[in-house]
C-alpha cells in the first residue's frame, strides 16, 4: 500500500511541478506582450548612440532603464512635459521632493514636487540632470518618460518600432 501512496504522489507531484513551469512559461509571455523591451537594443556609431524599441501589444512604448542607477520600466510619452516618477521610485533613487506645484492630468489637477534626476538610462543611452516631477499618486516602478528626457533625442518611428537617437552633444 505504501508503493501506491508513494507513486500517487511522485504523480501528484509531476503535475505540481508540470503546471508550475506552463504558468511561468505563460507568465513570460504576458510580461513580453506588455514590455518587449526589457533589454533594449542599441546601436552606437562613434558619438551617436541608437536605441530601438517596439512598440507593444496595446501600441505604446515600453522599456526597462535606470533612474539614478534603481531599476524602472518606462513608458514613452511625448504628453509629458516632464519624467515623472512615483514617490517608491523617487525613494529608491534618492530624489529629493523640491518645489510643490499643480499639474494638469488625465485623471484632474494634482499636487507633484519637482526634482532632479542625475542620471536618466534607457539602453545606452545616458542623460543627466534630467527635470522631474514626483507624483505621489503613482506607484511602483513605472515612469512616464517625459519631453525633459525625449526632446533631446532624435524620435523616428517607423513600422511598429521607435528609434531614439543621441548625438552626444
Amino acid at each position: 500500500m505504501s508503493t501506491r501512496r508513494t507513486g500517487l504522489a511522485m504523480i501528484v507531484l509531476a503535475w505540481l511541478v508540470v503546471g508550475g513551469l506552463l504558468v511561468l512559461v505563460f507568465q513570460r509571455t504576458l510580461d513580453d506582450r506588455e514590455n518587449p523591451n526589457r533589454n533594449p537594443a542599441t546601436l552606437t556609431d562613434g558619438s551617436q548612440i541608437e536605441v530601438t524599441l517596439e512598440r507593444n501589444r496595446a501600441g505604446h512604448f515600453v522599456a526597462n532603464g535606470k533612474i539614478n542607477g534603481a531599476d524602472a520600466v518606462f513608458l514613452l510619452d511625448t504628453g509629458a512635459t516632464d519624467v515623472v516618477v512615483s514617490s517608491e521610485l523617487a525613494a529608491q533613487a534618492g530624489l529629493a521632493r523640491l518645489r510643490a506645484s499643480r499639474a494638469n492630468t488625465a485623471a484632474g489637477t494634482i499636487t507633484v514636487f519637482d526634482t532632479r534626476i542625475e542620471r536618466v538610462a534607457l539602453g545606452d543611452i545616458v542623460l543627466y540632470d534630467v527635470n522631474a516631477s514626483i507624483n505621489p499618486h503613482m506607484q511602483g516602478i513605472d515612469v512616464l518618460l517625459g519631453m525633459s528626457f525625449l526632446g533631446q533625442l532624435e524620435l523616428t518611428q517607423r513600422d511598429g518600432t521607435l528609434t531614439l537617437r543621441h548625438t552626444g552633444q
